[in-house]
């Protein structure tokens, strides 16, 4: 599958430990200050049977590299997603708009340790046709707290100003609120040699909640994604290549259109089940609770 070939930046590698900054992104990256991340990507993802990983990651590792900051294979990953009293971002992806966004706080590593001093990131991502556009911010939890809750101006690096005031811009403007909660477990890859951009990620056992939206919260979950079904994201500056499109037919992996936000919006009954909805049915251990995001 080909794209359109445009400059594109590279992302940063996400962090397993906030307190690590993103590394060198390149020389065709976006020169955005380094207090603001900035990265344009082309995203498709697949659904995939957790039966099929093995053979996933074996054809993964065999062309890409694990991604330098994930320990032991992977990391946790817990964003929680502003929306308004009518759900105008949810509405925006489902109604397949053109131009969408929405805004959420995200960390990375474990939910037990997060306190009011642990980096966040508070990001904007939003869709621009087929290009998917990530601005953000690293924060103390109290500060992005004070800013996305309190609603006000909190203290930041010049270079940073302007982003903050576009997130508490829509924040006002919406009268945005927590909504959601989601986590999963992550397991990254990134391109080498002629593959260098290219980044692939298997989420794993994917969970929400609708209320307790304290990131470090002991608070009870449910899966929001059957426990037998992995996401895989495959994210590109330019162009997939054609070995992944060749592996995803050969499995018969399905291109889906999911958004784990909707997805919990949806499990929660926030708003009806949409098309997009990857259904629970006959499978049980889908609705049972789980205790955090460990």
């Amino acid at each position: 599958m080909r794209f359109r070939r445009r400059p594109r930046a590279r992302e940063p590698e996400e962090a397993a430990d906030p307190h690590v900054p993103p590394g060198p992104v390149g020389p065709n990256a976006l020169r955005a200050p380094s207090p603001l991340h900035a990265f344009n990507r082309y995203e498709i993802k697949y659904l995939v049977g957790e039966a099929q990983v093995p053979q996933i990651r074996e054809e993964l590792r065999r062309r890409m590299d694990p991604d330098a900051h994930a320990r032991h294979g992977g990391y946790d990953v817990i964003s929680l997603y502003y929306d308004s009293a009518g759900l105008r971002f949810y509405w925006e992806k489902i109604e397949g708009l053109r131009f969408r966004r929405k805004l959420r706080l995200r960390n990375y590593g474990d939910r037990a340790a997060i306190t009011d001093d642990s980096p966040v990131f508070v990001e904007i991502k939003q869709r621009v046709n087929r290009v998917t556009q990530k601005r953000r911010v690293r924060l103390p939890y109290h500060l992005a707290r004070r800013l996305c809750d309190g609603r006000e101006m909190v203290p930041h690096e010049p270079a940073q100003r302007a982003f903050l005031e576009e997130v508490l811009a829509l924040i006002v403007e919406n009268d945005l609120r927590p909504v959601a909660t989601t986590g999963y477990q992550r397991e990254p890859f990134v391109g080498r040699g002629v593959d260098l951009g290219l980044r692939v990620t298997l989420d794993h056992r994917i969970r929400g909640r609708d209320r307790d939206f304290h990131l470090g919260a002991e608070a009870e979950n449910r899966f929001i994604v059957p426990p037998h079904l992995a996401i895989m994201e495959v994210k590109a500056n330019e162009r997939v290549p054609y070995w992944v499109t060749d592996m995803a037919a050969a499995l018969n992996l399905s291109v889906v259109r999911v958004s784990k936000y909707c997805q919990s919006v949806e499990a929660f009954g926030k708003a009806p089940r949409s098309v997009f909805h990857i259904p629970d049915d006959h499978l049980e251990d889908a609705s049972r609770p789980v205790r955090s995001h460990r």
